[in-house]
């Protein structure tokens, strides 16, 4: 009789101390699991944050060139001789390029926060600057097309602004 009684209390010890080991992985696992999508959860978190914040300045800067742009054709349209018009327009000439430089800075972090697509909306936006950059400066030079030149460059740009907030919003929700 003793002989089993230690046998029944030796093999519900061993059961005892299999099911917790049983539980304790399982326990463990589940931890690992819900620490992994966690993880991910916030991963996905910082990168949307992330982007949107590049994606927002980077709009707001477009909108900052482009009422430079608008100040311009104001300078054009003013009416003023060309020897008035030329010190406002070497003036806004100087903060584009203070604009730009902001502007490049952020292609370059949306360059890196991805994704491809929007890193080349944002280029496609950068590029659109040229024309409105050389007309300007054909203005200055005193060029006789330079205003409507200028004036036709305003389009393309913005259409630029709008296809990149289209493809940065469809980035933002696709994550």
């Amino acid at each position: 009789m003793t002989d089993s009684t230690l046998w029944i209390s030796s093999l519900t010890a061993g059961t005892a101390v299999l099911a917790s080991w049983v539980t304790s992985r399982g326990t463990a696992r589940a931890a690992q699991i819900q620490a992994a999508a966690t993880e991910r959860t916030q991963r996905t978190i910082r990168i949307s944050e992330a982007r949107r914040s590049a994606y927002v300045s980077l709009i707001e800067q477009a909108h900052k060139m482009a009422e430079l742009y608008w100040t311009v054709s104001d300078i054009h349209k003013s009416g003023g001789s060309r020897a008035e018009q030329l010190p406002a327009l070497k003036e806004v000439q100087a903060s584009l390029r203070v604009e730009y430089g902001r502007l490049r800075h952020f292609i370059w972090v949306i360059n890196l926060e991805g994704p491809d697509n929007v890193a080349a909306a944002a280029e496609t936006l950068r590029l659109s600057t040229r024309p409105p950059h050389r007309a300007l400066g054909a203005s200055i030079e005193g060029e006789p097309d330079a205003v409507a030149l200028f004036d036709q460059c305003y389009d393309p740009f913005w259409e630029s602004v709008l296809a990149f907030v289209s493809a940065a919003r469809t980035a933002v929700h696709d994550l």
